[in-house]
């Protein structure tokens, strides 16, 4: 079930210690093609619940750092956000071409095998059908098509609680939450930055945006009245707000210098390299940041009402207290001359070990 290579190497078990993981699961099949890692961070305030995401990695050990990082931001996001669900992700290794009905029913077998300690969704280049597959094997599947029962693709949800946070901390930077005339540059227009570009045009802000794929970015220009740039040219947009909705790492010793901006808020996952660098370098830039984990856990939030039985409106209300909480995050971090990032971190390790006590006891 399990393939780990070169077990002596304690180098991947000092990565996996680092940020406390409880358990990485190391997937391989030779018949499918299958290699992937489920990464399950902190299960102390329920079973981890974190999307599957099918990348091109170029190399092991970058699909193992990004797995890592991925669940340990899943477990604050589901922390700060009030959930009873732990952290995890997983990651396959591999381009869009490599995917296939028994692929994805074999990495549900793997899924199905962690007994519903880890409970998949879709992330990065996978999609509601890609669950009906895995859902064919285990029962540990959320973002499920609504014909299924399912609270079908979680991307709106994650859009509308990033507008959510950004109008929070426009608030902080500029004194009003509007966002009409605002020039905001978004990096990445995939599903999430379409439907966050849908609400940013419809309060009248002024949009540049990119992306990796440039026929994408130019459609997404045409269809929002947007200005269209290179993706190295987004960091030197002079804007109110750098909305990161791609990848993560976006903000880091080559980026942070050249931003123009007041406030970053975006969708992306990990968007500082280096918390302990970057975030404090924002703050000596003037910059407030809302806090990615927070910010972005409207999908979270989703699949988790798909879990209990709530409603789409339900995770839509849920969604909209990220406002109140992103503003209490800025506020804790102002007053305790701190950056935002380290502020919703602690907050929401506070409420873990808060509730380890209770749990202690079971």
């Amino acid at each position: 079930m399990v393939e780990i290579q070169q077990l002596a190497d304690t180098s991947v078990f000092s990565q996996i210690a680092e940020h406390q993981h409880e358990q990485v699961v190391f997937c391989h099949d030779h018949e499918t093609g299958l290699r992937a890692i489920i990464g399950i961070h902190n299960t102390v305030l329920g079973p981890a619940l974190g999307g599957t995401r099918m990348w091109h990695y170029a190399s092991d050990a970058e699909a193992l750092n990004d797995v890592l990082r991925l669940s340990r931001g899943m477990t604050y996001k589901a922390a700060i956000s009030g959930l009873n669900l732990g952290g995890g992700k997983a990651v396959i290794i591999g381009d869009q071409t490599m995917k296939t009905e028994a692929l994805l029913r074999k990495f549900g077998r793997f899924v199905k095998n962690l007994n519903g300690k880890y409970i998949t969704a879709e992330d990065v280049n996978m999609t509601t059908k890609d669950m009906e597959y895995i859902r064919m094997e285990t029962k540990h599947v959320a973002g499920l098509p609504e014909s299924m029962g399912g609270s079908g693709d979680p991307s709106p949800v994650t859009a509308y609680g990033t507008y959510m946070g950004m109008k929070a901390a426009a608030k902080k930077a500029f004194g009003s939450d509007s966002l009409t005339g605002k020039r905001i540059a978004v990096q990445g227009v995939g599903h999430v930055g379409t439907y966050l570009l849908e609400y940013l045009q419809k309060e009248g802000a002024q949009l540049v945006l990119t992306d990796y794929y440039e026929d994408r970015a130019l459609e997404a220009a045409a269809r929002f009245g947007a200005r269209a740039v290179g993706l190295d040219e987004i960091y030197d947009q002079d804007v109110d707000i750098y909305s990161p909705c791609a990848l993560g790492a976006t903000l880091n010793d080559d980026t942070i210098d050249r931003l123009k901006c007041r406030v970053v808020a975006g969708c992306a996952n990990n968007q500082l390299k280096d918390e302990n660098t970057h975030g404090p370098a924002l703050v000596e830039r003037g910059i407030v940041y809302a806090p990615d984990f927070l910010i972005n856990a409207g999908g979270l939030i989703n699949v988790y009402s798909e879990v209990i039985g709530g409603s789409r409106q339900s995770a839509l209300t849920q969604t909209e207290k990220i406002y109140d909480i992103t503003t209490q995050v800025l506020n804790k971090a102002e007053q305790e001359q701190s950056h935002p990032q380290a502020a919703a971190t602690r907050q929401a390790e506070e409420r873990i070990a808060s509730l380890g006590k209770v749990k202690s006891t079971f």
